[in-house]
């Protein structure tokens, strides 16, 4: 079984060229990067951290059910540990022989590892301050708890 959680930076081409094959025209990817704010806050970096055997197995049963419900081939990672901003923090390639199926397959993997896979965040801020954020909880922004918050 392939690996999905990873601690050192995510390579995109070796991931495409897993899923690549002739019969398969399209090639879609999705690269999530550390961006440099959230909820108005000056982030300076991300820590992910996981239960790995957990979240490995769940990533794992959702590129499954996508290289089931469409005639694609997926790869997935997602980091953990420690990323500055601009790293790759989460990637997915989907390969099929045409776009609409990849391009579906590609925002169903994503949106389903966010939705399901237990990967938690701790942001960095400018001010000194970090945060700890559900990547899983629903809705448009994620709760955020100070450290030294209770909650």
């Amino acid at each position: 079984m392939m690996r999905h959680l990873t601690r050192e930076p995510i390579e995109l081409a070796p991931l495409v060229v897993a899923v690549q094959s002739a019969p398969r025209g399209a090639v879609v990817t999705f690269l999530g990067v550390v961006r440099d704010h959230h909820l108005g806050k000056s982030v300076i970096e991300l820590e992910y951290s996981a239960y790995e055997p957990m979240a490995d197995q769940l990533a794992a049963a959702i590129v499954a059910d996508a290289e089931r419900r469409w005639p694609v081939r997926v790869g997935l990672l997602h980091r953990l540990g420690r990323l500055a901003l601009g790293e790759v923090a989460v990637a997915v390639a989907v390969a099929g022989d045409h776009r609409s199926e990849a391009f579906d397959a590609c925002r169903s993997v994503i949106e389903e590892v966010k939705r399901r896979v237990p990967i938690w965040k701790r942001e960095r801020y400018r001010d000194g301050t970090e945060a700890w954020v559900d990547p899983t909880a629903s809705g448009a922004s994620h709760p955020v708890v100070e450290a030294g918050e209770r909650s």
